[in-house]
């Protein structure tokens, strides 16, 4: 499993919770609404960040939507549901994400671009909400996926004939089975939906009516004339990054791909090749491999495009909401801080993605001015991979 974490002793519970995420940084302000589409598995789940009017009064959305994440969390790093499920509910089911819960979306002239988010293994829709509304923030619609491969911690659709929602568990990797066969299954998947999630803007953008069945406030034709479908990038996060990598071999509206910590191992080595766009890998320093770093080489020795950057100090989960979170008890149990002040370190990772998708997608912004972080120039960043200069 991608995600090394610590035992917890039950001595560690004291210490107050709170998220501290930060406000975007750019000149929006940010929006946030859940989306779900279809009935079946098939259908999509995501939650859309993007550009909003300011609203007085405005309500910002819960960062762990319902109680049964808490369950899967508990789940997936190996403790009992029985106590660690209430216990984190107690401690941050109700932290809140600073952004204003299905804001009234802000119109433009100029359309924006649209980034489709992956998450990482074991987690679900919201854990980047960080990096997804500083995105947002200057300029973005960013659409967070809920995969529902079995990857999340947890996640439910809505079956047509049932009145309730039904829920779809974590899953290890079965026993007797080889992990790379599980895990590719997956990604296919996963990048599928990604593709799905797409052809989903194009259908609100041609005017076909969408219904989002979770009947909230936020109407999807509002996005109608607002995406910018010429300037798609993917990106995505551990599990999400090697997503996103095959996003671009599945479907060639995704111009680029950001990947944070791309955890390399489910994909196919005959598809390396196959990657025909540019891809930027932000990598933290605790967690990758040699082997990793070797197939991410693979795809810069044929794009001279694609850009491979460490941020120094940071660990696995330092690309997540949980590296936000004060307070000793969650960090024990996820094991999440490294020793760059996490505000720097996303700072860096909105910064180098943002020059990156300016590059890629034409955008006419001042995102040029980090492009040094490309190059890893900058303070806690280095070109490619430093195997033998961790400080952690």
């Amino acid at each position: 499993d991608p995600l090394p974490l610590p035992r917890l002793g039950r001595s560690s519970m004291g210490g107050t919770q709170s998220l501290a995420l930060p406000l975007g940084k750019g000149p929006h302000q940010v929006g946030c609404a859940d989306v779900m589409v279809g009935r079946t598995r098939q259908g999509l789940f995501f939650r859309l960040f993007y550009p909003c009017l300011p609203r007085a009064g405005a309500k910002r959305p819960l960062w762990i939507p319902r109680y049964e994440y808490c369950g899967g969390l508990a789940d997936f790093i190996h403790r009992s549901r029985r106590w660690c499920a209430p216990l984190l509910n107690a401690t941050i089911g109700s932290c809140r994400v600073p952004v204003s819960w299905n804001g009234p979306f802000k119109p433009c002239s100029r359309r924006y671009p649209l980034i489709i988010f992956s998450h990482g293994l074991g987690a679900f829709r919201t854990l980047y909400s960080s990096v997804c509304s500083e995105l947002a923030s200057w300029g973005f619609a960013v659409a967070a996926l809920e995969h529902r491969d079995h990857s999340a911690s947890a996640t439910y659709f809505y079956p047509a004939e049932a009145g309730s929602e039904e829920w779809i568990p974590y899953q290890r990797v079965p026993q007797g089975q080889k992990e790379f066969h599980f895990r590719n299954k997956q990604v296919h998947q996963r990048a599928e939906e990604c593709v799905r999630a797409l052809r989903l803007f194009e259908d609100i953008d041609s005017g076909k009516s969408v219904p989002n069945i979770l009947h909230q406030d936020f109407d999807l034709s509002a996005l109608k004339d607002s995406i910018d479908l010429t300037k798609v990038a993917i990106m995505g996060h551990s599990f999400g990054g090697v997503t996103a990598v095959l996003a671009l071999v599945k479907e060639p509206s995704f111009r680029c791909a950001v990947a944070l910590d791309a955890w390399m191992f489910p994909l196919e080595n005959a598809l390396y090749p196959e990657v025909p766009k540019p891809v930027l890998f932000i990598n933290t320093e605790k967690f990758q491999t040699p082997e990793s770093v070797a197939k991410m080489k693979r795809l810069s020795s044929r794009n001279s495009q694609t850009k491979i950057i460490t941020i120094l100090g940071s660990v696995h989960q330092s690309q997540t909401d949980f590296t936000f979170l004060t307070g000793k008890l969650v960090s024990r149990i996820f094991g999440m801080r490294g020793t760059l002040n996490p505000y720097k370190g996303l700072d860096i990772t909105s910064r180098a993605a943002l020059a990156f998708l300016q590059r890629h997608l034409n955008l006419e912004e001042e995102f040029h001015q980090w492009d040094d972080l490309l190059e890893g120039i900058g303070d806690s960043v280095v070109p490619e991979a430093p195997f033998c200069r961790s400080n952690l």
